[in-house]
């Protein structure tokens, strides 16, 4: 599989990358063989970058992925995961509350969530993720979700990523968001050496376009792009699927039914163009993409390796669907 560099660092990534929030049972529970078997079914793939997050089931995806991996050689893969969300276990006496949706996990809330942008916070999660990770680096950390910290997350949070780096203590930093304006921030006034945007570059939504992705391209910057389905719309158009986490507005289902109708005339499912269309930008490295089973791991090996006549994305243009132009972030 196709690796790209990201920026100029040392870290490569596959262009199809494993999203580990699915296996710290997003949503959800999954059982721990499953797990397993959905990392195991991304090696045989080729898949050799995995991204988490403490926050993703409490640390339970950290722990799940680290396992997974444990007997891969090393070298041979690429982690990311992230800070800014730190995990305070609950005080003596304090009941747990049985299994339910932690802030969309089915996990067991033995801890709490706080968010620490401090330069002290960030050392603390990382710390604490290599050991939930069983791993001695971080291949590319990323600060998840500054988007209510953007002064502590700019002020302490970035230059202590950057020491961090300095020291090989993680490989290449970056920032993980589903906006595109602060993300741009980070390339244009920060080192940082790749931004994983999320659902705002997609065949729904490219206002990536406006900005991120040119000045990326312009810096050397690689970008990641997750959300290639929106939450859903784009992977199974129809009543009642989900935009962004929501009930999808008529209007953009009209549009994303269109779109299938185009694709599938060329023998070329929907979810097959909304993975392949944000490889097209130079500026991006890789597409994240959320994975809980190895059924939907090779399923998307199998999309990606499709291959998708210029009629396809030409016909979408003809018809209004795909402009190349930058849309607003609600893909209007």
């Amino acid at each position: 599989m196709r690796r790209n560099r990201l920026g100029s660092s040392a870290v490569e990534v596959t262009e199809l990358s494993f999203g580990a929030a699915g296996i710290g049972n997003l949503f959800h529970e999954v059982d721990a063989a499953q797990a397993a078997a959905a990392v195991d079914a991304a090696w045989e793939e080729g898949v050799r970058y995995y991204d988490t997050a403490p926050h993703y089931g409490l640390g339970l995806s950290e722990r799940r992925l680290g396992e997974a991996l444990r007997h891969r050689p090393r070298d041979a893969y690429v982690v990311s995961t992230k800070v800014g969300r730190v995990l305070d276990p609950l005080p003596p006496g304090e009941p747990a509350p049985d299994h339910g949706l932690s802030e969309g996990f089915a996990v067991r809330a033995t801890h709490r969530r706080r968010w620490d942008f401090s330069a002290d916070g960030v050392l603390r999660s990382i710390e604490e993720s290599l050991e939930r990770l069983g791993l001695d680096r971080i291949d590319i950390a990323y600060l998840h979700d500054p988007d209510d910290h953007a002064e502590e997350a700019f002020r302490t949070a970035y230059p202590a990523l950057e020491k961090l780096r300095a020291e090989g203590v993680v490989g290449a930093i970056g920032a993980g968001m589903n906006q595109t304006a602060m993300l741009t921030r980070f390339l244009r006034d920060t080192d940082v050496d790749t931004v994983l945007c999320a659902g705002r570059y997609t065949l729904l939504d490219q206002s990536a376009l406006a900005e991120l992705l040119p000045e990326a391209a312009a810096r050397g910057r690689a970008v990641v792009i997750g959300g290639v389905f929106n939450s859903g719309l784009l992977a199974d158009p129809q009543p009642g699927a989900t935009y962004d986490y929501a009930a999808a507005p008529m209007t953009l289902l009209d549009r994303a039914l269109r779109m299938k109708a185009v694709t599938e005339a060329h023998g070329v499912p929907l979810r097959a163009a909304a993975l392949r269309y944000p490889l097209a930008h130079p500026a991006v490295a890789s597409v994240l993409v959320g994975t809980r089973s190895p059924d939907e791991m090779h399923d998307a090996a199998d999309l990606l390796s499709r291959e998708i006549p210029d009629a396809v994305w030409d016909d979408l243009r003809t018809e209004g669907l795909l402009t190349d132009d930058p849309l607003d972030e609600d893909g209007r």
